[in-house]
């Protein structure tokens, strides 16, 4: 059997995970077309106010995120890491086309069909843009830019996704993230705030049963392209949040012992009450974001929050 390297990649990860004790699957491979559809759909429902809450802060407050990234250079490329929809990044594109700060977009995301679904509408939508789309992981598609000359960037990491991290995990990436930077590149951050826990687990586990559909399609997507044989029935969705730490955290638990294979031969067992781990949501204090941005070796420059204090959008400076 000959793998693409997409295919070999993904193969290899659920192998390693579901190999572990305790299991694991990577968060990442969430979005394949219909996932993309289904957290879509997410960030629509009631229950999950982080898309609500930064979409205030974007429509608000564009244009003095793009006034505060002017020093030193007056104009500068949009970059944005896990791009999905695009839907929030809307406001701070239009507004940068306004302004004339910038009318160069390039969306990285892991879901292809995402990325070519940008490049066809964003254009249409926003006339005068530019998007260049790469489909592939952060950090090799930033070194692909690094190749492309030396025009100053602002990086988008918006969603709370550097949440779906664990804070040293956090530290790393952003570390990581910092080198591919030039000095003067700017990067705006979105962290999802602690507060009420039951607004949080809300979030992750609403009435339409949307996020434990989200879940669930990643053993759907190792059947359809692995050869898989899960059953998704034979699992519950198990979300839990930890107001000391502030780890949200989603498992996949078995409601019965039986085993799974994979068209190449690899045989998981799975034991009766035996979780899956899914996804964690890292929620943060003021304090630890601001040691996070430190320990990464950024400046600071501003803090945007939305009416109701649940989001901030976090803006850093490369010296």
């Amino acid at each position: 059997m000959q793998l693409t390297q997409v295919d070999s990649a993904f193969r290899r990860d659920v192998i390693r995970g579901l190999s572990a004790s305790p299991k694991f699957l990577l968060s990442k491979y969430f979005y394949d077309s219909r996932g993309d559809a289904l957290f879509q759909q997410i960030m629509r429902c009631p229950e999950y106010y982080l898309t609500r809450a930064e979409e205030e802060i974007l429509r608000d407050k564009s244009r003095d995120i793009l006034r505060a990234c002017t020093t030193p250079h007056p104009t500068f490329d949009i970059v944005e890491l896990g791009a999905g929809d695009a839907s929030k990044t809307t406001h701070l594109l239009r507004a940068a086309i306004d302004l004339t700060f910038s009318n160069r977009y390039v969306p990285i995301d892991i879901s292809a069909s995402m990325v070519e679904q940008l490049t066809q509408t964003l254009p249409v939508q926003l006339p005068g843009l530019e998007v260049d789309g790469l489909a592939g992981e952060y950090f090799p598609m930033l070194a692909q830019l690094q190749h492309n000359g030396p025009t100053p960037k602002l990086v988008l990491f918006l969603g709370g996704t550097i949440g779906n991290l664990l804070p040293t995990e956090a530290i790393a990436f952003c570390k990581e993230l910092n080198n591919y930077l030039k000095p003067g590149d700017y990067v705006l951050m979105g962290f999802d705030l602690r507060k009420d826990p039951q607004t949080i687990l809300n979030a992750y586990n609403d009435k339409a049963g949307l996020t434990r559909a989200f879940n669930l399609n990643l053993l759907n997507r190792i059947n359809d392209e692995l050869g898989g044989t899960f059953d998704p029935a034979n699992f519950v969705h198990f979300p839990v949040y930890d107001p000391v730490t502030g780890a949200c955290k989603s498992y996949l638990v078995s409601t019965c012992q039986h085993d799974i294979l994979l068209d190449d031969g690899t045989l998981f067992r799975f034991g009766k009450d035996e979780p899956i781990y899914m996804e964690i949501s890292q929620k943060y204090t003021h304090t630890q974001i601001a040691k996070l941005g430190n320990e990464a070796g950024f400046e600071p420059i501003q803090t945007y929050m939305d009416s109701q204090q649940q989001f901030t959008d976090v803006l850093w400076r490369k010296p």
